[in-house]
């Protein structure tokens, strides 16, 4: 409820700095808002603003909110730029961005999650005992483990190699990926794919691989529940090859937001998402 009276002010008052109209006379008609407000930017932000766009045209239906999604490097760029009057961002704002004169305000906070089908042959051993920082890093930094045999230290089955997948363009998820596990997003391998709602189909089309995404695209907010086909790697954090009760906050989207909120999952990647602009 405070992230959505915190967007309707923050809507009002770009409506009142981009040439929307306002009549301020007897008629309830004229007082209407109208005009165009553009949005673009991080695809983590871009479900939420949607729906908070969605509200704010019922109180003020001839209000024109164009959103578009294109990863948060995009959304800084056109903010700047001028193309949009908002930019959608999903990590923190760098000393060079700073210097830009541009301004942002935190909305809403969210964190990217490791994913694997929910098919794969080996998810009920990794469910149990998770990955810890350092297996993910030799998964996705150096390629020093590339199948199920190395990374879950197995014998006597059938060796299956892992299929690794990034993100292709530059995006803010990849970052905090990448910051999580030491490095920044250049260094993650893996199949570059455009996209969270992209990422999200090809984990969930094949039973051996691994991505990460941001939570809105794992979990239905509808049921709460994570959507069919794909699932979480819980995160072994104390290391000891167990997932034990406090580091199990992956099972509905609720639980991931309390672990979020009451960090327990690691920031990064873990972060806060912005609105940025001129």
């Amino acid at each position: 409820m405070k992230s959505l009276k915190l967007l309707f002010l923050i809507f009002l008052i770009f409506f009142s700095a981009c040439n929307i109209k306002s009549k301020n006379t007897s008629s309830p008609e004229e007082k209407e808002l109208k005009g165009t407000i553009t949005i673009s930017g991080a695809f983590a932000l871009y479900p939420m603003t949607t729906a908070w766009a969605e509200e704010f045209r019922k109180k003020h239906p001839k209000v024109r909110i164009d959103i578009s999604a294109g990863g948060a490097g995009k959304g800084m760029t056109d903010a700047l730029s001028g193309i949009v009057d908002l930019g959608m961002f999903s990590r923190g704002i760098t000393e060079q961005e700073k210097a830009t004169g541009v301004w942002w305000i935190a909305v809403a906070r969210d964190a990217v999650l490791p994913t694997i089908n929910s098919e794969c042959p080996h998810f009920d051993l990794i469910k149990k005992s998770g990955l810890t920082k350092d297996q993910f890093k030799k998964l996705y930094i150096g390629w020093q483990i590339k199948t199920w045999t190395e990374l879950l230290n197995f014998e006597g089955q059938e060796i299956k190699n892992i299929n690794i997948y990034t993100r292709a363009e530059a995006c803010a998820a990849a970052q905090m990926w990448g910051e999580y596990l030491g490095a920044n997003q250049e260094n993650l391998m893996g199949v570059g794919i455009y996209g969270d709602p992209g990422m999200a189909d090809v984990v969930k089309n094949d039973i051996n691989g691994i991505g990460y995404n941001n939570i809105i695209y794992i979990y239905d907010v509808a049921t709460r529940r994570k959507h069919s086909g794909l699932e979480v790697i819980p995160l072994d954090l104390n290391e000891n090859r167990l997932i034990d009760e406090n580091e199990d906050f992956y099972n509905t989207l609720d639980d991931i937001m309390l672990a979020i909120k009451e960090e327990k999952y690691p920031s990064p990647p873990a972060r806060d998402l912005y609105f940025v602009a001129k």
